[in-house]
């Protein structure tokens, strides 16, 4: 299942003109700023699939019936241009553990490419529920790839994929991947894709806008 927050009208796409926005770009702390608020509204959004519990709150007057998670997702977050997204993520699931994967393009020529895992740090995985967040989704190769490490280490309940910006190829070949109950979570659909592997209009490379350019 495919949830493009872009369908209705909201404060989300004030956020996502401004990371698209190549003079706004320019300040790095913005463009973070941006990915973070985008994460948040997305874990909102997940929020609402989780499971909850009724437990007794004691007030200074009484007790409320509140409802509350039933138990914290793990948040995955693959480095480096995830890392301002998961911020945003721990806002709201502030009391979820953390993984972190890191996945790389090695470049045989400037279109092919294969995606490589060098770490991984991770909570216990099996029988939880994973929110995987990465701001592009351009081709889906890393997301699969990242996706066969981590079950290597357990076989989660469920599956919740975040991204901000995504190509209908990608989605498609993630969904082919993925467990057939894995939710993807987009902020906006773009629909080209470039030889190198970018996506049009997109908004460049998150990672080196969020974090400088690598060597």
């Amino acid at each position: 299942m495919v949830h493009n927050l872009s369908d209705s009208n909201s404060i989300l796409g004030t956020y996502l003109s401004e990371l698209r926005d190549v003079q706004i770009q320019q300040d790095p702390m913005r463009f973070r700023a941006n990915l973070e608020r985008i994460a948040e509204i997305t874990a909102y959004e997940i929020s609402k699939k989780l499971t909850y519990k009724t437990i007794e709150t004691e007030t200074p007057l009484g007790i409320a019936s509140c409802n509350v998670l039933e138990e914290h997702p793990v948040l995955i977050t693959i480095l480096r241009a995830g890392l301002a997204m998961h911020s945003g993520f721990l806002r709201y699931f502030d009391r979820a553990e953390s993984a972190y994967v890191s996945a790389y393009r090695k470049h045989t020529t400037p279109e092919d490419f294969e995606i490589y895992v060098e770490y991984m740090a991770a909570p216990l995985l099996d029988n939880r529920v994973w929110i995987i967040s990465d701001p592009m989704l351009a081709t889906g190769n890393s997301m699969n790839t990242v996706f066969d490490a981590l079950k290597r280490n357990g076989t989660p309940k469920k599956i919740y994929i975040a991204v901000a910006i995504a190509t209908q190829e990608a989605i498609e070949r993630v969904q082919k991947h993925f467990p057939s109950s894995t939710e993807i979570f987009v902020a906006a659909i773009d629909k080209e894709l470039t030889a190198q592997s970018y996506i049009v209009p997109g908004l460049g490379d998150a990672g080196d806008l969020a974090f400088g350019e690598k060597v």
